[in-house]
């Protein structure tokens, strides 16, 4: 597994990704991304693109978002690739608390980020054009 800044190309194929229901709720539908300087592209060995991760420090801790390429999600890669990205990020930003949040539908990520050490901080609500308001559950891992 390759990681490296993310490209202009990077994000042009991740908004071609399409995931099946309710999950399209991550496709992206060609939208802006907000900081692009903070996403990070990770490649397979052959250079295809599997997933990106990313990390914004915020506060005393970091804020790890990620993304799996839809024909892997659900397949067990999940631990590995989340795991693989707190790995990268400890020599950058240190042992530190790592937040996120996740959409309170996405069970299966809910059961993983539980079994990786995370726990619920609180939950929040975002609305979004074509969605509605999503309710999202804010959690935490100590460093």
């Amino acid at each position: 597994m390759r990681i490296e800044p993310a490209d202009d190309a990077m994000f042009r194929e991740r908004d071609a990704w399409r995931y099946d229901p309710p999950y399209d709720f991550y496709d992206t539908d060609g939208l802006p991304v907000k900081n692009p300087e903070l996403f990070l592209a990770v490649r397979d060995d052959d250079g295809a693109l599997i997933g990106f991760y990313f990390f914004e420090p915020v506060d005393d801790g970091l804020f790890y978002g990620f993304g799996l390429r839809p024909d892997l999600t659900g397949r067990r890669l999940g631990e590995q690739f989340v795991l693989a990205g707190l790995e990268f990020a400890r020599p950058i930003y240190g042992r530190c608390r790592v937040v996120l949040d996740v959409a309170a539908f996405n069970e299966r990520a809910i059961r993983l980020y539980r079994y990786l050490g995370f726990t619920e901080t609180g939950r929040h609500t975002e609305t979004f054009d074509g969605y509605g308001p999503v309710e999202f559950i804010d959690m935490e891992k100590p460093g």
